[in-house]
């Protein structure tokens, strides 16, 4: 599923998401462009996080005499090709808006770089000893859409769907949400701890901490249906008037 667009207008300015995309393009273009090969791969290992790094403990006597916490910051600012940037900037441009506007500038960039850090550790417990570097925003933007979930169920979702056809289907943003993080639990569940690849914990991290916020902060509380609504329609159309209440 790839989501085009959502239907609610931003009420002011996303400063710190344009801000956001602008750092995340420059350093891409600085990382992936800038520099050669070899040395792009060693500045993804000392910027990414390495749970190796942590975990084996001559690394990690090393590591301490440095920063452990700076490459929990850095490598969310990291993308090792353009479809990675590309992919999660255009997503943190559709569901950071309204974040923001619920937010505030300041809050939600601290609230941002939160995510990023609570999606870094997660990865790094659930691949305890990996020696492969993990960058990208994906944790951080997976807490933006944690919150998105929270505050704008009722928001519909201009949807892609490339299941045999291309067609465009609009969906509530729960069900669009919701899917795409059970979706995220359901792979990093069946890669196993350890796996290359696609940060599927880091996912499931950012998410619920971007979740966890929103809800400690009081936001996030869709009314619940009268008792005098009707009941004898299909479950899924109830669910759905359950968050449109």
């Amino acid at each position: 599923m790839i989501p085009i667009r959502d239907t609610i207008p931003s009420r002011s300015t996303p400063y710190v998401v344009y801000g956001l995309i602008a750092v995340n393009a420059l350093v891409y273009f600085k990382t992936n462009l800038g520099l050669p090969p070899g040395a792009q791969q060693r500045f993804f290992q000392l910027y990414g996080i390495v749970p190796a790094r942590y975990a084996d403990p001559q690394i990690a006597h090393a590591l301490w005499r440095s920063n452990p916490v700076f490459p929990f910051f850095t490598s969310m600012f990291l993308h090792g090709g353009l479809l990675h940037v590309l992919g999660n900037m255009w997503t943190l441009w559709i569901f950071g808006d309204n974040v923001e506007d619920w937010f505030g500038h300041g809050r939600f960039l601290l609230f941002y770089l939160f995510c990023g850090v609570a999606s870094g550790l997660m990865h790094l417990f659930a691949n305890w000893g990996s020696a492969l570097p993990t960058i990208g925003a994906s944790g951080a933007i997976a807490g933006v859409m944690g919150a998105y979930f929270l505050l704008y169920p009722r928001a519909r979702v201009l949807t892609l769907l490339p299941i045999f056809f291309v067609f465009f289907v609009e969906l509530p943003a729960y069900v669009f949400l919701g899917f795409w993080f059970l979706l995220q639990l359901l792979s990093g569940a069946a890669s196993g701890a350890g796996a290359g690849g696609i940060a599927w914990w880091a996912h499931v991290g950012g998410f619920l901490a971007g979740a966890a916020v929103v809800f400690i902060l009081g936001g996030g509380r869709p009314k619940r249906p009268s008792s005098s609504r009707p009941t004898l329609k299909p479950l899924w159309q109830k669910v759905d008037e359950y968050w449109r209440e």
